[in-house]
């Protein structure tokens, strides 16, 4: 019979498979088995080794074994109203054993060979097993007993049982599953057949052959998704028309100088990296990682003003209103403190002035910004609360504005550049890879530079499957004369309470200042945490004496603006919030974070919080008020105890959260890793990257191998179908 290509089998609902009826398709799709493909692909979770016969007088009790012998007696009898129950009485030439099933739906015959699997047992004296599954050898195999048993995961209403029935008649059907890979390849990388992977997976022989299976089809996964970085890295390179930028023009110097503080050395080189891929006519796709408090936004305002200085627009894109905002308003201030703040324009009279920049000293003009997310809309040369929707992307699509700060809604239908240069992503695990090439899409006729920047530093692994078409830029230097944080956890329990209290009450006597961060805005009856609002009116009698502040995400930006700036001018010593104040925000003289609920909040984001603090010369401290309730809660707060590498923490966080958290439901490739894990299979994803790169780059059209092209399509879906756009 001719085989089956995996491509094809994605083609194929799971309901042609017997045992898999119509009204499980849908069950079985919202677990995220849509094909026959993804049912091979359910591979099981373990695996019970009943390949090995003990004789019955030396079988071990209590626990699973397999046993084989003759029927010599066989008793049907009703022993209540509703029950029935059979026993039968079996040797194997060194023992008699009974084996009892009540209610059965088995046929066991006097004189046949049977094969049971279950657990012995001693019943008034005498040897006896409990419901064994069972196997007449004169009836043929089963994938029961006497072998290596897969235990499938239930899905979509399908018990194990049913599900390892389902698949073994899925893979009886489509074998043998179609190789794809080279010959020379499964040599170099000593991988088992695709087809002898698929069968050992789910039916091995022997318990040995699991690990070759996983291995292999670990490894399909990754080159699948490498081959998907290659292409897309060699059109970035080879046929994308970039554009060239002048990185001589004064305005990034200007603004460098203007800073409060001296670059390091890591931002420097990071900054020459950047310039000289848009100086270079290929368009930048490049990443930007570094720790909290690295410098990242000082770098990447750098980059915005190199594109804007050779007359281009510029975009940041965050995934969130309230990280957008928070960039709008950090943004605007830093320009302000270089003297790059635009002139005002009077609201009721005609913002729309030709070109922004009509004589060569474009500092004279300041730099136009603009906040655009789906509720709010506002520019740096209104007054706020003054500019409409409207107006503001009339500006964006006639270059009235320079840089556009905002959400997804910045790819939306409706929003038009003039002339956008560069593109920086915050934080683009939190979107599609195809959100990315749709914000670049906003160019015509040319690729915008593309600059992506993280604040969780990613371990080289996730790196390697998250963004391995871009070129990196690590920020691995912290400024100068900075402390570690200090961090300690304490319970919520009144003298804990006390405790915190004092370190704040301490510090801000020192003329300091502190953030207590709440999961919620308003009380939640769903859930027991601390919200911003009534914590701050609780924190208002503990500190009678200090001046607090409220900040969250349902503030305007202007009043967020006005909170903290006052926070900043020292008028608040303690800044209530939400995560609002996650990113941006960056005031020396604050030393205290404390974070209540800090169980509620992921490690990366625990991580981003403490970076809020210790931005000055002075110890600062990171206080996690909590009382995990899950072994993940405790985990997350042991690791910020122990260290405050975010390296580390981005692996303990991986190892916490899995892979599939991490990447996200809409990241390219996630749904198909399945089998591998970036933590574990480090040298396989190395293998396959260095394979898939090296085949790009020989046939990069991927015409001689037409399977594997089909394939990364099939299995990676629209995530990469614009890489095979004719």
């Amino acid at each position: 019979m001719a085989g089956r290509s995996l491509a094809y089998l994605t083609e194929l609902p799971p309901d042609l498979v017997k045992g898999i009826g119509p009204r499980s398709v849908k069950r079985l799709s919202d677990a995220g088995i849509e094909s026959v493909a993804d049912l091979l692909l359910h591979v099981p979770r373990r695996y019970l080794d009943r390949s090995q016969l003990f004789d019955l007088s030396a079988v071990p009790l209590a626990e699973e074994v397999t046993v084989g012998g003759t029927v010599l007696s066989v008793r049907k009898r009703r022993i209540s109203r509703n029950r029935t129950m059979i026993d039968a009485q079996i040797t194997d030439g060194t023992n008699v054993m009974t084996a009892v099933w009540f209610n059965p739906y088995i046929k066991v015959a006097e004189g046949s060979e049977v094969i049971l699997s279950g657990k012995a047992e001693r019943f008034r004296g005498r040897l006896q097993m409990k419901s064994p599954d069972m196997a007449r050898l004169d009836l043929g195999d089963s994938l029961l007993v006497g072998r290596v048993v897969p235990i499938h995961p239930s899905a979509g209403g399908l018990s194990p049982t049913k599900m390892r029935d389902a698949i073994h008649n899925a893979l009886g059907r489509s074998r043998p599953v179609t190789e794809v890979l080279p010959a020379e390849m499964l040599l170099r990388q000593e991988l088992v057949g695709r087809d002898q992977a698929m069968t050992d997976i789910h039916f091995p022989e022997a318990s040995s052959d699991v690990e070759p299976a996983r291995r292999r089809l670990a490894y399909d996964e990754l080159f699948r998704l490498e081959i998907a970085l290659a292409l897309r890295k060699r059109r970035q390179v080879d046929e994308a028309t970039g554009v060239v930028h002048d990185a001589d023009a004064p305005v990034v110097g200007s603004f460098v100088s203007a800073l409060p503080y001296d670059l390091t050395g890591a931002q420097h080189r990071a900054i020459e990296q950047i310039q000289g891929d848009m100086t270079s006519a290929h368009p930048m796709h490049r990443l930007l990682q570094g720790e909290v408090g690295s410098g990242k936004t000082a770098v990447a305002v750098a980059a915005l003003l190199t594109g804007i200085q050779s007359n281009y627009q510029g975009a940041v894109m965050a995934p969130t209103e309230v990280l957008a905002e928070q960039h709008y308003l950090g943004i605007r201030g830093m320009l302000a403190d270089a003297d790059l703040a635009p002139e005002a324009i009077d609201p009721l009279g005609n913002a729309g002035t030709g070109s922004l920049f009509e004589s060569e000293e474009r500092t004279d003009r300041g730099v136009r910004m603009a906040l655009l997310t789906s509720n709010n809309a506002e520019v740096n040369f209104l007054p706020a609360g003054t500019a409409k929707r409207s107006d503001v992307l009339s500006w964006i699509s006639d270059a009235e504005v320079d840089l556009v700060v905002g959400t997804h809604a910045l790819i939306q239908e409706g929003v038009d550049f003039a002339r956008l240069g560069i593109a920086v992503v915050d934080e683009q695990h939190r979107f599609g890879v195809y959100q990315r090439v749709q914000l670049r899409e906003k160019a015509e006729g040319y690729d915008p530079d593309l600059l992506i920047m993280t604040a969780t530093p990613i371990p080289r692994t996730l790196a390697m499957t998250l963004y391995g078409d871009l070129d990196v830029s690590v920020l691995d230097e912290m400024p100068p004369g900075r402390l570690p944080v200090r961090t300690i956890h304490k319970r919520k329990d009144q003298l804990d309470l006390d405790d915190v209290y004092s370190i704040v009450r301490n510090e801000t006597a020192m003329g300091r200042q502190a953030f207590v961060v709440c999961p919620l805005v308003e009380d939640s009856d769903a859930l027991e945490a601390a919200s911003a609002t009534t914590e701050y009116e609780r924190l208002q009698k503990v500190f009678p004496e200090l001046e607090l502040g409220l900040i969250h995400g349902q503030l305007r930006p202007s009043d967020k603006d006005g909170v903290m700036q006052r926070f900043r001018d020292g008028e608040i010593d303690v800044l209530v919030a939400t995560t609002v104040i996650e990113v941006g925000i960056d005031v020396s003289n604050a030393t205290v974070m404390v974070i209540e609920d800090a169980d509620r909040f992921g490690l990366s984001q625990l991580h981003q919080l403490r970076g809020r603090v210790g931005r000055g010369a002075d110890q600062a401290t990171c206080v996690l008020v909590a009382d995990p309730t899950t072994p993940e809660g405790e985990e997350r707060i042991a690791a910020m105890v122990a260290t405050t590498d975010g390296f580390r923490l981005a692996e303990e966080d991986l190892r916490i959260r899995g892979q599939g958290t991490v990447f996200g439901a809409k990241q390219a490739g996630a749904k198909d890793l399945r089998l591998a894990d970036i933590l574990r299979d480090t040298d396989l994803l190395i293998a396959a990257r260095e394979e898939a790169f090296a085949m790009v780059a020989g046939d990069p059209e991927l015409d001689g191998h037409p399977l594997i092209q089909e394939e990364v399509q099939a299995m990676l879906g629209e995530d990469v179908a614009w890489l095979f756009r004719s």
